[in-house]
């Protein structure tokens, strides 16, 4: 586990909406935290994931924004570096958004992407 300076941004709207989300976890919020990530799938190639982890994994880089962290594994850190984590409600619906400037593509849902 280590901390890091790779840059991922949480906006104010996410950290708040995290915090109110992981109280109703069953995880200690000392060591609980969001985890990120990206796997294979979708129309465009890659996947976000994001769930809530009790702990960091051995090799997570960990970030910390106002008492909220967020773990990434070493692999999605290669295609999330310097995205934006926002929370959004609104008219077109409400929910957790990856602002990703490495992305080339995304599909027509905003739910994958491609490099």
């Amino acid at each position: 586990m280590t901390e890091t300076s790779t840059n991922i941004v949480m906006t104010e709207s996410a950290i708040a909406e995290v915090k109110r989300l992981i109280t109703q976890t069953d995880f200690d919020s000392n060591t609980a935290g969001v985890r990120v990530g990206v796997k294979g799938g979708g129309c465009s190639g890659f996947t976000y994931t994001l769930n809530f982890d009790a702990a960091p994994a051995k090799d997570d880089e960990i970030f910390n924004f106002d008492g909220v962290r967020l773990f990434c594994d070493p692999k999605s850190i290669l295609y999330l570096n310097g995205i934006t984590l926002e929370y959004t409600s609104g008219l077109q619906g409400k929910g957790f958004q990856f602002i990703n400037p490495n992305a080339t593509g995304t599909c027509g849902c905003g739910d994958s992407f491609s490099v």
